[in-house]
């Protein structure tokens, strides 16, 4: 009994190793620190990786092996979105490797939003008022609206 779990057991770990990689060997990239900043400053400044904060400021984001961009955002300004681009330049026996962002800083102008259009009321119809007549009917109890000549004395 006691062979048949050594060999379970055994079995077990060597299966394990069947997913063995050199993936894990490779260095994960070192985390890039990204200077934000915006006019008028005081944006919401948030990455396609996830971090954000308030401009002027600093993040750290892990160096992706591709670009990023970078969102800004302001009440009453319209939002704007600058691409970064990752540039990585392998080390050799003399230097080390180096991962560098561009634009550096990555700055944003927001522009005020227009302000919205004024919704205008449809005008109602003026009533129309009914025309005086000139002379009045015949045979009206009224008199004309004509002054009355002075009397002669």
């Amino acid at each position: 009994m006691r062979r048949v779990i050594a060999i379970a057991v055994t079995g077990m770990s060597l299966a394990g190793c069947s997913s063995f990689s050199l993936d894990s060997f490779k260095p994960t990239p070192p985390p890039v620190q990204v200077q934000l900043e915006s006019t008028p400053p005081g944006a919401d400044a948030t990455t396609s990786l996830g971090p954000g904060c308030k401009t002027p400021c600093s993040v750290t984001v892990p160096a992706p092996d591709a670009g990023f961009a970078v969102t800004f955002a302001l009440p009453r300004f319209q939002p704007v979105t600058v691409p970064v681009q990752v540039i990585r330049s392998p080390g050799d026996l003399t230097s080390p490797a180096t991962t560098t962002i561009e634009p550096s800083p990555v700055f944003a102008e927001l522009r005020p939003a227009a302000p919205p259009p004024k919704v205008r009321k449809p005008m109602r119809p003026k009533p129309k008022k009914p025309k005086a007549a000139a002379e009045p009917a015949a045979g009206s109890p009224f008199p004309s609206a004509a002054p009355a000549a002075a009397p002669t004395r």
